[in-house]
């Protein structure tokens, strides 16, 4: 009886896990989707006016503007998560997150109906922050709360691939268009394609999303009246130690994918080739896919906090090495610097899932994890390529090591924040903070 119930238990948590990868990875298909359009054709079509620069500017500006959204969305969602339970909240979030991406991709632009076009695009990118913000605890607690405490970290950095994969897809659609249709055609029309496309995968997460159960963890918590104010009095020690936890992975990864795009196209060279950045980030965001599980389960036999340690300094040391060899405009150094940067990457995104949300108690876990997770976006990843562009400055002569400090700061308050957190791999979820 024993054996098989433990095969149910195997069952369902794969089947769990499934759906918050499917999910994950659809939602920020649709999320990454939108940087990389802002870097390769946004800044043109809804930004003419402006110079190649200030136009790519103006365009990170409107997809800076959908992080900010997102702390909003983790709120909402957190709240309803912690009160009506995990399940309903990701598949409304899935659902607004699809709508929102295939209008961007029937927008018409600046050319057709002016100063409209990008008062339009904000408002769909605000709506995408609302949805991604509010996804992200919902897909790792179901993962984690329906794990067990020994292979959490393996569980729920699932849902952490996602991430990857649905940056794999975006850039890998994009990828493709830019192989067979010549720059005219792309920017015509062709760069709608992924955005349209947002409405098949859509359709099958959301079938697949509901065919799991309700995690057990919470249907047998405490429900709070206002879980926000409960994390609030109970747990701001540890918002503030996530949100300094987020700041060497939430930049790096921006550095490393939405800014190597334009870095390549608009610094390295006019003469560069999109198709060749893109295929380094085909190839170094499949490769972060398959390694982000193996590390979440070395983090369960050595602990979250050495691995976390490891990938914020790791990340600090390569962002030089990295505009370097992006900036030779050659296949392989590009590959090789995307590669080993999101690897670094891994190893702090990969633990990160389980480790957030051990730091919170079961009635207010979707609420604390998210806020602590999407606040920190707003001065982290959100301004990132803002930043970087602004510190890079001149085209013609691009001031790297300013990149390099502004990387350095944010590792630097990372690794001070995992240093005062405590260590929780193996720790049990089924506990309340009085």
């Amino acid at each position: 009886m024993s054996a098989i119930t433990e095969t149910r238990k195997t069952t369902n948590i794969v089947k769990v896990v499934a759906a918050s990868l499917v999910g994950t990875a659809i939602e920020w298909y649709d999320f990454f989707l939108y940087g990389s359009a802002a870097a390769l054709v946004f800044g043109s079509l809804f930004f003419p006016k402006s110079d190649p620069v200030t136009g790519t500017l103006l365009a990170f500006g409107t997809y800076a503007l959908g992080f900010v959204a997102r702390p909003l969305g983790g709120i909402v969602f957190g709240h309803f998560g912690d009160r009506v339970g995990r399940k309903k909240m990701l598949v409304v979030s899935l659902l607004t997150m699809g709508l929102a991406t295939i209008a961007i991709g029937l927008l018409p632009t600046y050319a057709s109906i002016g100063l409209a076009a990008p008062l339009l695009l904000l408002a769909c990118r605000l709506v995408q922050g609302f949805a991604v913000g509010g996804e992200w605890g919902g897909a790792v607690l179901m993962a984690a709360e329906h794990g067990d405490d020994a292979r959490r970290g393996f569980w729920s950095s699932w849902p952490q691939a996602g991430v990857a994969l649905g940056n794999l897809l975006a850039t890998g659609v994009l990828w493709v268009l830019a192989l067979v249709q010549p720059d005219e055609a792309f920017n015509s029309w062709g760069w709608r394609i992924p955005f349209l496309l947002s409405a098949v995968l859509v359709v099958t997460g959301l079938w697949v999303r509901l065919q799991i159960e309700e995690s057990p963890l919470f249907e047998r918590a405490p429900v709070q009246k206002s879980p926000l104010l409960e994390v609030i009095r109970r747990y701001p020690r540890e918002v503030v130690l996530a949100m300094g936890m987020r700041m060497a992975e939430n930049i790096s990864y921006y550095l490393f994918t939405v800014i190597s795009i334009t870095f390549l196209t608009t610094y390295a060279g006019t003469s560069a080739d999109k198709s060749t950045i893109l295929t380094a980030l085909v190839v170094g965001s499949a490769v972060q896919f398959f390694v982000i599980p193996a590390i979440g389960a070395v983090s369960d036999r050595v602990g979250r906090r050495p691995l976390y340690l490891a990938g914020a300094i790791g990340v600090a040391v390569w962002i030089y090495p990295f505009l370097r060899l992006v900036g030779t405009r050659d296949a392989g150094p590009i590959t090789l610097a995307v590669v080993v940067g999101l690897l670094l990457h891994a190893l702090m995104y990969a633990p990160q899932a389980a480790f957030f949300a051990e730091l919170f108690g079961t009635s207010v876990r979707y609420t604390g994890a998210s806020v602590g997770y999407q606040l920190a976006s707003i001065v982290a990843g959100a301004p990132a390529p803002l930043i970087a562009l602004a510190l890079l400055g001149d085209t013609d002569d691009p001031n790297l090591g300013a990149v390099a400090i502004y990387m350095a700061i944010a590792s630097a308050l990372s690794v001070i924040a995992v240093l005062v957190a405590r260590e929780t791999a193996r720790s049990s979820l089924d506990h309340d903070r009085t």
